[in-house]
């Protein structure tokens, strides 16, 4: 392997090591669901608002986040970001009041959505060819599935060794946050020399000075339609992804499964179907569809009779199996569409000097659900319990899938005429 493929991909694991960590503690519900519930006393609505808090937070700093990512060294940033976050865990662990946690949620969004995530993404795209991108994006949504899936199914080993009660959840938050500021530690000094190549470059350092200040960068960027686009198609992905979240209550509360299956379940429904999801999104949109926009279009329209199947499927536990494996086909599909629902950002066209604040704002429009779609999920559930409810929320992840696909083949034509500009064809 030639030296600059080895310090390409050397780099692209680190980035997926911190990818991989961050998440964590501001999405125990995707494994511990159920204990947010019992042992700090939240309702389906507080673990919604805290989401929310987190999600809104986050929006607001996006734009902040990729200026910083266009202005500084990714190391310092990323590392940052992953100490911090670990930090805060350390805190949450001693079980603050309501009021407390929904600063720690703000708190951690800051170091996650800020700090880290629109400077991996700047990084990610910088590592990859114009014809690469979706496998890029695709194959750090499957690493981050793989560091995902260790480091989750670590901590509910340590929550069941433990007696799955209040001590084994405080432990769990405890080897999150340390792992965290671990993973780091080791990238502030392993990715010393071999940052993003805009900002280690002699001569790059020497121009940072010439760069595009914030306001010229969004003046350049109201004026992109093709990125409006690709942000709202980023936001209907994120929207239906969102719901996966209550793949897990719905399996306890209408087919009876215990909580350590809830968990298991949780932890490949969120985590494990990355692996998988990701990379295989990324191969099928460069290799067999050639448009990541056309990819993520067909596959809206793929959800819909996955979907069917989970609602009309008898509520009996003899059927608890075939919803479990439904569900999890749906969330395939989802995290194949994650896996490669940036790499539009190339396809369109957007220039790779501004491209740190372009992700910032497609960031904030793309994630903008995170805001208010486990609120309103959480409030029908609370609304309407049992079954009525789970199928209300998937009857709206529908509906949104659909309008997803049109948004995403409206990217796919911005797209085929950006490349008629660039090529004269």
């Amino acid at each position: 392997m030639k030296t600059i493929n080895k310090a390409k991909w050397g780099k692209f694991v680190l980035l997926i090591m911190g990818g991989g960590t961050i998440y964590k503690l501001a999405n125990l519900k995707d494994v511990f669901y159920v204990p947010m519930q019992e042992h700090l006393g939240l309702s389906n609505t507080e673990i919604g608002l805290l989401l929310s808090i987190n999600s809104i937070v986050a929006t607001a700093l996006f734009v902040v986040g990729g200026y910083l990512a266009d202005r500084f060294q990714t190391r310092t940033v990323i590392s940052a970001g992953l100490i911090g976050a670990g930090a805060i865990g350390f805190y949450m662990a001693s079980f603050p009041d309501f009021n407390m946690m929904m600063v720690v949620f703000a708190m951690l969004a800051v170091c996650s959505d800020c700090l880290f995530w629109p400077a991996l993404l700047k990084s990610v795209r910088q590592l990859g060819d114009g014809d690469e991108q979706g496998r890029m994006f695709g194959f750090l949504e499957g690493g981050r599935g793989v560091i995902d899936t260790i480091v989750a199914f670590s901590a509910l080993g340590i929550f069941i060794a433990m007696g799955s009660g209040l001590a084994g959840f405080r432990a769990a938050i405890i080897a999150y946050s340390s792992i965290n500021i671990v993973i780091g530690i080791l990238l502030f000094f392993l990715l010393r020399g071999n940052s993003a190549p805009d900002i280690q470059d002699a001569a790059a350092a020497e121009t940072m000075a010439h760069k595009p200040t914030v306001g010229d960068s969004l003046k350049l960027i109201a004026r992109m339609p093709q990125l409006w686009l690709v942000s709202f198609t980023v936001f209907m992905v994120y929207i239906v992804y969102v719901g996966l979240t209550y793949f897990i209550p719905y399996l306890s509360t209408v087919y009876g499964l215990p909580v350590a299956l809830v968990g298991i379940f949780g932890i490949i429904n969120q985590y494990g179907l990355k692996i998988i999801g990701g990379p295989l999104g990324g191969y099928l949109a460069d290799k067999k569809v050639k448009s990541s926009s056309k990819y993520l279009s067909y596959s809206f329209l793929a959800l819909l009779p996955v979907m069917a199947l989970i609602v009309f499927l008898p509520q009996d536990e003899k059927f608890t199996v075939p919803v479990m494996v439904a569900c999890l086909v749906f969330s395939l599909i989802v995290f194949s569409m994650r896996g490669v629902f940036w790499a539009p950002m190339d396809e369109v066209g957007i220039p790779d000097q501004i491209s740190g604040t372009a992700f910032g704002v497609a960031c904030l429009i793309g994630y903008a659900p995170g805001m208010f779609g486990f609120l309103i999920y959480g409030a029908i559930l609370d609304a309407y319990p049992g079954a009525t409810g789970f199928h209300l929320v998937f009857a709206i992840m529908c509906g949104l899938a659909v309008i997803g696909s049109v948004i995403a083949m409206l990217v796919a034509k911005t797209a085929k005429k950006a490349k008629k500009v660039t090529t004269g064809a």
